[in-house]
């Protein structure tokens, strides 16, 4: 009986150790939570998980998975596949492709696909000035006009298609449609209807003149459309949505158009303040137990959450102080 107790009593030290072990980490009680919930990692997965090009980091995959266990067990999502992003990753990968981290992963038809994606490009003001470069995002937030990338949890929600202007095509006019794809945030993210925040092709026309053409549906009270070059964007920066090549943002939406599931992005707040503490007390991530892409790390520096109650006066007093513009007027193209 003395031995049993003793044993038992040695175990439940150690798991006690285990558990301040993670927490000194920088996991805290969610992901602790969450790996106890999510079944093991499955082997044909494992190949894919890393901080090599094409890979997801293992904070990423662990807390994308366990967001999407917890949706499925509350009976919000019966999708197969669940979606994740990584956006700490540069934009571009070394011959200057597009950079891969935004992840398809479908456990059940063990398949991984990872894809390029955009962040915000964020904004220089008077106040503040929050604006990431091309290859790497140094700021995020939360804050509505801030054109930041949030980290967090979001499910897919409805979508919805619009006309953003003619372009030529084979030699003709064609309109162009792009479809948008709703999130639906919480927590930190929940504010990303307000925001306007989803995922769409990489794409948009960029207006250069009107032509008459009144039969048209998009036409204007004097029978004008818009007319402009397609300008594509692809790995680029964008307004704080994800922006998807045109190939995989067919593949995306037929994916999850009526069939939600889950996208966990990743770096979320307290990733963000945690990784700059620990760059600016001179700490080594791995040892403290934290990540963030080595190579867009060494770009920024260190990285900055700006929060939505700091942030959001200063975009309201900026926008407050613009001069009021005439409405476009597009000449008449020749």
């Amino acid at each position: 009986m003395v031995q049993q107790g003793n044993f038992t009593l040695a175990l439940n030290v150690l798991r006690l150790l285990f558990a301040v072990l993670l927490l000194a980490a920088g996991l805290g009680a969610r992901p602790l939570q969450a790996a106890a919930e999510t079944p093991e990692i499955p082997a044909w997965l494992q190949k894919h998980v890393g901080t090599s090009e094409g890979q997801i980091a293992p904070v990423v995959l662990q807390r994308a998975r366990a967001l999407y266990q917890r949706k499925r067990g509350e009976g919000a999502i019966t999708n197969p596949c669940y979606l994740a992003m990584d956006a700490t990753r540069p934009s571009a990968a070394r011959g200057g492709k597009p950079g891969r981290r935004f992840y398809i992963i479908c456990e059940a038809r063990k398949s991984f696909r990872a894809v390029s994606s955009g962040y915000g490009n964020g904004r220089k003001l008077r106040r503040a000035e929050f604006s990431n470069g091309r290859q790497c995002a140094k700021n995020f937030s939360n804050a509505e006009g801030s054109k930041l990338t949030m980290g967090g949890a979001y499910v897919t929600a409805e979508t919805r298609t619009s006309f953003k202007g003619y372009f030529r095509q084979s030699g003709k006019r064609e309109p162009f449609h792009r479809t948008f794809l709703l999130y639906d945030g919480e927590g930190d993210t929940e504010n990303a209807r307000e925001r306007a925040i989803g995922g769409h092709p990489a794409v948009f026309v960029k207006w250069q003149c009107r032509f008459k053409n009144p039969n048209s549906p998009h036409a204007d009270s004097d029978g004008y459309v818009p007319f402009g070059k397609l300008v594509n964007y692809t790995a680029g920066r964008s307004n704080g949505c994800t922006t998807w090549s045109q190939s995989a943002s067919e593949d995306i939406l037929a994916l999850v158009e009526g069939n939600p599931t889950t996208l966990y992005i990743y770096p979320e707040a307290g990733d963000i303040n945690a990784v700059a503490k620990a760059v600016k007390t001179g700490r080594s991530l791995t040892r403290a137990g934290l990540y963030w892409n080595a190579t867009c790390l060494k770009a920024i520096h260190v990285p900055e959450f700006w929060p939505k109650r700091t942030l959001q006066p200063i975009i309201n007093e900026w926008r407050q102080s613009l001069p009021k513009q005439p409405p476009l007027v597009l000449p008449i193209c020749k």
